[in-house]
């Protein structure tokens, strides 16, 4: 086993996310747009993704797990809800039920795509890979849970005759959500962080913990690289839009391509570490993600809609319903063992496959 360092930062590292904030600024500043331009902030896009996969990495590495899955959990999260936020006050009727449709999309992607990709090559790889049931069973507990609250039951409420909550309850949501979350994570890094640790080892080398200046370097990188991530997928919603008109698709599959482009750091990044052997650290960061989203979604568009008196609707159809029901279901029939090999991985793509079809055919 050979032993190496983070300190050199690459210089792909850094012009990246530099690169892709000279994108946005292209972008939405001087309203370039165009088919040629359009391919252009993709290719920009991916760059700072790739980029934002390794300083989350180099920082994680740094701080140890399970707190290096949270960074970039939290981060992508936090920069998405600024997102979602700016839409909903500059959109029309459109974005009411933008929120609804970001977390819901996030929710299927993390927990059927993300999930199924590293079940699946885990099990390709390794035959049978071996996580801690009791952590990735309480992170669904409590994301089964918000999920629920906040996606299904505004449409069963008597208060309103839409699939939204009246003020008190979606105050109260909001404020349980928040909670809940709050409580999660003192669970997870203090409490019972032992149930957070992955039992497989990562095969290859090991490298030497990244310098304090290089953790720095790649902390401001981070946040840089994941601003210009969101800003170049807000600022190809335009040509997304256009597109989901000219093929005659429903408003919701353009959603559907943002949130993924949004969840691509976390998406690649759990994807690494199942190569690496680490499915424990994958399903952190995959579960934790689709939890992130929902936990700090919901009450920041609860309290935009409280301010700018704004409408907000929450509940989602009966197709989306069945789908988060037996999302719930199979994952819950998944990680109660503790182990997983490719069927796991195959039934999860399955219905993140049925997702996509029902989000482009309706």
């Amino acid at each position: 086993m050979t032993e190496t360092t983070h300190s050199k930062l690459p210089h792909w590292a850094w012009i990246a996310p530099v690169a892709g904030v000279a994108g946005a600024g292209a972008a939405l500043g001087l309203g370039m747009s165009g088919g040629l331009f359009a391919v252009l902030i993709l290719a920009v896009l991916i760059g700072a993704v790739l980029a934002c996969v390794h300083h989350a990495e180099t920082i994680a590495h740094r701080i140890g797990e399970p707190y290096g899955a949270l960074v970039l959990a939290i981060a992508v999260t936090i920069v998405e809800v600024s997102l979602i936020v700016t839409l909903m006050l500059a959109g029309g009727e459109e974005a009411y039920t933008l929120a609804r449709d970001s977390v819901f999309a996030a929710f299927m992607i993390a927990t059927t795509g993300i999930v199924g990709a590293c079940l699946l090559v885990s099990g390709i790889r390794y035959g049978e890979a071996s996580f801690q049931a009791r952590g990735a069973g309480a992170t669904l507990s409590v994301l089964a849970t918000l999920a629920v609250l906040t996606l299904v039951l505004p449409n069963y409420t008597l208060h309103t005759s839409t699939p939204t909550f009246s003020p008190a309850q979606l105050a109260f949501v909001a404020v349980v959500s928040l909670l809940l979350y709050l409580t999660f994570l003192f669970v997870q890094t203090v409490k019972h962080r032992g149930d957070f640790l992955g039992l497989d080892l990562e095969t290859g080398h090991v490298s030497a913990p990244p310098t304090p200046r290089a953790t720095r370097h790649a902390v401001g990188l981070l946040l840089v690289g994941l601003v210009a991530v969101v800003t170049l997928a807000k600022s190809l919603a335009p040509t997304l839009d256009r597109l989901v008109v000219e093929f005659g698709a429903p408003p919701a599959a353009a959603g559907v391509v943002i949130a993924a482009l949004v969840l691509l750091p976390e998406g690649l990044s759990a994807l690494r570490a199942t190569r690496g052997n680490r499915l424990q650290i994958a399903l952190n960061l995959a579960l934790g993600s689709a939890l992130a989203t929902i936990s700090l979604t919901i009450p920041a568009v609860a309290l935009a809609s409280f301010i700018f008196n704004e409408p907000l609707v929450l509940g989602i159809g009966p197709e989306e319903i069945v789908l988060l029901m037996l999302t719930l279901l199979i994952s819950a029939i998944t990680l109660v063992t503790g182990r997983a090999t490719i069927l796991q991985g195959a039934v999860h793509l399955t219905i993140f496959a049925v997702f996509l079809l029902l989000a482009a055919i309706p």
